[in-house]
């Protein structure tokens, strides 16, 4: 993965997110991390982290202080991972985990799903057709796919694109960074685009989510809404969320 200008690297494990910390004084690095909690605070609500730390040596007023950062903004501290023996010695007084072993795949956490914050508004049909274009994100390759059907409380959350090859059942939620493609019956509530990307699309073969959004604009599927299940694509247009047909080309 590139490394980002603020030294930050995010990317999904089957426990959580893990996020690289950058070199540097520690409560620089918090505050480079702060910036990313501010700034895109619907990609991190609610989330399970882990800090890599890299050779730092943490006292445990050091690793109370990130966990309190995270907590503010409603994250939970799950894991410190250092290559220091008293990092990791701290980590584990303080019950969490030190012996990390990162994955490249990021697995299903059960988590309630919350109400809307602000009323949505009904997804648009738009009236043209075209094949689906990728968005661009900052690494493509950082995907993730997933081949299993999401149940009531279950949630998927990667920095990247989402891809899921079953359905997505209402209660279920997805929260990427770039888009979600949904191989299967869209019923549940996603979120595309939730670092600010407004490029970002959500597509699915039957698209009905309870509630849908993309960056910062959030719509839902009309009420009563009766039609054929087809594939359709969703993404912003002049300030929007629309759906159009989706075809293969």
């Amino acid at each position: 993965m590139k490394p980002s200008e603020d030294g930050i690297n995010i990317k999904g494990s089957r426990e959580g997110l893990l996020i690289t910390l950058g070199p540097g004084a520690w409560h620089n690095a918090l505050g480079a991390l702060e910036t990313r909690l501010t700034a895109t605070p619907e990609f991190f609500k609610g989330a399970r982290v882990a800090l890599l730390v890299g050779t730092r040596k943490l006292v445990e007023a050091d690793v109370r202080a990130a966990r309190d950062l995270l907590a503010h903004h409603d994250v939970v501290l799950w894991g410190i991972s250092g290559d220091d023996e008293e990092t990791r010695h701290v980590a584990a007084v303080l019950g969490l985990d030190a012996q990390l072993l990162p994955r490249d795949r990021a697995e299903l956490r059960p988590r309630p799903v919350e109400p809307p914050i602000e009323p949505p508004t009904p997804i648009e049909t738009a009236h043209t057709t075209g094949p689906l274009e990728p968005s661009a994100v900052d690494d493509p390759e950082a995907g993730l796919i997933a081949r299993r059907t999401l149940r009531s409380g279950q949630q998927l959350r990667h920095p990247g694109s989402i891809t899921i090859i079953g359905d997505v059942n209402p209660g279920a939620e997805i929260v990427a960074g770039g888009d979600i493609v949904v191989w299967g019956k869209l019923r549940g509530t996603v979120h595309a685009g939730a670092m600010g990307n407004e490029t970002a699309v959500v597509c699915a073969l039957d698209l009905a989510p309870t509630q849908l959004r993309i960056a910062q604009f959030i719509a839902r599927s009309p009420e009563g809404r009766r039609r054929k299940p087809a594939p359709e694509v969703a993404r912003v247009r002049a300030g929007k969320i629309v759906a159009e047909s989706w075809e293969m080309k």
